[in-house]
């Protein structure tokens, strides 16, 4: 069979779990995926923390495994001791622990009984582990430069942290598994609208931080965004201390240039991953001519996906928030047309 493993910024809410589960004096052991074959479900560095209780979060699987991987996972907390596990379609408890979508995966579980090393990977910074499969014991990167282990080492640790992806490799005729842990995505969204109420909480869901940007008084009302709240400073202003990064998506809403101008402008200046604009094709047709007016070339320009969200054919605000976490999501994974999309589109009675 093919090896199919793809790299994954690794989720930090296993780990999130199993730092609070060890607060409170419970035994804990850790599963990541370390390679894949066929079509299984979840990529390379998938996590699932397991607790004393049979309590688990993330995970390695579809559902296919986690109920016959816990039972593992409870011996592997009382031995002490890790191992590599293997299960799918060519392993020999097949009938009891079958993926579904026919593929294989290969895990490496481990006892967590350092909460220095738990707390470390689940703060909100890179970091990056590498560890021994043969022993389990491990080294590493918590992103600030203060590097633990010999410079052989070193370059793998920093390439992780640079890259954000984990991945299987071989070193001195060892099996390793580099473990990344990116910082997390975030969204920021400018302009309170109503579309926000539906994007904002759909994104969260998942795993994005957010931020929604309005400073017009009649939108920036936190009444009108339960539980998320509005940054009401000047855009330029929020937007220079949210900073947008590789890991961050921006999507303007505002419908007003003086709202969405300066957010596009910061999120072309930075390496933001995603820029998404609300409007007709003739308003992002006005939008290009202003940005291009205050001095940004066309293959800056082409970073901006007009109008925004892939093209799913709905008009309501909730449906217009699926199109746009479905684009951002898409061009995540390189998944987005170079072209993008032509179209116009009715939120409730008004064009884009």
């Amino acid at each position: 069979m093919q090896t199919s493993s793809a790299d994954f910024e690794t989720s930090r809410q296993p780990l999130e779990a199993a730092r609070d589960w060890m607060a409170s004096g419970l035994r804990v052991a850790l599963a990541t995926v370390v390679e894949t074959w066929g079509s299984a479900p979840r990529p390379v560095g998938s996590q699932i923390a397991v607790n004393e209780r049979a309590e688990f979060a993330g995970s390695v699987s579809a559902g296919c495994i986690e109920s016959f991987l816990v039972s593992e996972m409870l011996d592997i907390m009382d031995t002490g001791l890790p191992r590599k596990l293997s299960y799918g379609v060519s392993d020999a408890q097949a009938r009891e622990v079958r993926l579904s979508c026919g593929g294989t995966i290969i895990l490496f579980a481990e006892p967590l009984t350092d909460r220095h090393l738990v707390d470390t990977l689940s703060e909100v910074r890179p970091v990056a582990r590498l560890v021994d499969l043969t022993n389990g014991h491990w080294l590493l990167s918590d992103g600030s430069g203060n590097l633990t282990p010999k410079s052989d080492f070193r370059k793998q640790l920093e390439r992780g942290i640079s890259t954000g992806q984990s991945r299987r490799m071989e070193m001195d005729e060892r099996d390793f598994m580099l473990v990344v842990h990116a910082l997390p995505q975030r969204l920021i969204v400018v302009g309170a609208v109503h579309i926000a109420e539906y994007l904002v909480p759909m994104a969260r869901q998942l795993g994005f931080e957010t931020a929604v940007v309005d400073p017009r008084p009649a939108f920036a009302r936190n009444a009108r965004l339960p539980g998320i709240g509005v940054d009401s400073r000047r855009v330029s202003e929020a937007m220079a201390d949210l900073a947008p990064d590789r890991h961050t998506a921006v999507v303007t809403l505002g419908h007003d240039p003086l709202v969405d101008d300066p957010a596009l402008v910061a999120a072309l200046r930075s390496d933001a991953c995603y820029i998404g604009c609300l409007g007709s094709r003739r308003t992002h047709a006005c939008r290009l001519q202003r940005l291009h007016s205050q001095g940004f070339p066309e293959e800056a320009l082409a970073r901006l996906h007009g109008p925004v969200g892939l093209d799913l054919g709905g008009r309501s605000p909730g449906e217009i928030a699926v199109s746009i976490l479905a684009e951002i999501v898409a061009a995540r994974h390189g998944r987005v047309p170079v072209e993008g999309n032509e179209r116009e589109r009715t939120v409730a009675g008004e064009s884009q």
